[in-house]
């Protein structure tokens, strides 16, 4: 991966696995929500502050391809790499790859837009900031 992708480490709990023993498909968006959320603080920002600022972040699209299974106890990675869509669209490049066999398990394109506090698009300054 090139250096300007951001990684979270994370493991598989038990409780997120279904009855054939693998990984939910609902809660791989949880990994990549969470890693969206330590992206954002590793870059100096926090979801919670700009919420109270009046910059909502939602999600619009979710683009998910499921090419392996994560099991109970698997370490993985949870990458993200931002990329401007538009003048109001921001996306984010994910992948999960498993820890030890280095295998993508999953590819992902979250794109998201801000609203104002009335509900009007925009693009930020602050989200600006993450293309850098």
């Amino acid at each position: 991966m090139i250096d300007k992708v951001f990684q979270c480490r994370m493991a598989v709990r038990d409780y997120e696995c279904d009855m054939q023993g693998v990984v939910n498909n609902s809660v791989y968006q949880n990994y990549l929500e969470h890693a969206r959320h330590e992206f954002l603080k590793h870059k100096g920002l926090d979801f919670a502050d700009l919420t109270r600022r009046g910059t909502i972040v939602v999600v619009v699209r979710a683009e998910l391809d499921y090419l392996l299974s994560l099991r109970s106890g698997d370490v993985f990675d949870v990458s993200v790499e931002p990329v401007r869509i538009s003048a109001i669209r921001l996306g984010f490049q994910q992948q999960i790859i498993h820890e030890g066999s280095r295998r993508v398990m999953l590819k992902a394109l979250i794109v998201t837009t801000a609203v104002n506090e009335r509900g009007r698009p925009w693009f930020p300054a602050e989200l600006e900031q993450l293309l850098s």
